[in-house]
């Protein structure tokens, strides 16, 4: 008679109520596809709003509109667009602005959308981390590899961006609370 090994076993398989007989696909919500045209069409609007000083409009047609359906291109440009509006409105109106979208019909979901692109331009670096990923590993002498080129506030502006951002950051949790940090986060939807 062969033994048995018992440890080799997967018992969640047999649990009708593990998450391991739970398909993870139905998480994800549907979204429609959007091609990259599309994006840089709508991101051409945008930014007619914004040369016409429109930029609480512009802001508002960026994140009612987000590509959830596009490919990383499509997003990148959309960010880059969100990015520029946020760049373009004063300090001093960031509140006011804000306010109005978050008392707007729908204004919550908007405001989770733009601290959706708030993470993501975070964590991109800015619009100077962009550019620099298309740049070659070098070795260093120090034995550790650099991938891309360091921005701190230099000719490139990365260190402006990320202080817009954390300013956007900061007045978003004032009007909308800590419950759009975890809706953002917790959102299978990328931007």
């Amino acid at each position: 008679m062969a033994e048995f090994n018992w440890r080799t076993l997967n018992i969640d398989a047999l649990d009708p109520e593990s998450s391991y007989n739970f398909d993870l696909a139905t998480l994800t919500p549907a979204v429609q596809p959007v091609s990259t045209q599309d994006v840089q069409t709508l991101s051409g609007q945008i930014k007619q709003l914004m040369r016409a000083g429109q930029s609480e409009e512009a802001l508002k047609g960026a994140l009612e509109n987000p590509p959830y359906g596009a490919d990383e291109q499509g997003k990148n440009i959309h960010l880059s667009t969100v990015t520029e509006i946020l760049q373009s409105i004063r300090q001093s109106e960031m509140t006011p602005i804000l306010q109005r979208i978050y008392q707007s019909e729908g204004g919550s979901e908007v405001c989770d959308t733009l601290m959706k692109y708030i993470y993501k331009g975070m964590g991109q670096g800015g619009p100077a981390a962009a550019h620099s990923a298309g740049k070659n590993v070098t070795p260093q002498q120090t034995g550790f590899t650099q991938a891309g080129g360091r921005s701190f506030g230099g000719a490139e502006g990365g260190g402006q961006a990320m202080s817009v951002l954390l300013s956007w950051h900061e007045k978003l949790v004032e009007i909308s609370g800590p419950g759009s940090i975890v809706r953002a986060m917790s959102d299978r939807r990328t931007v």
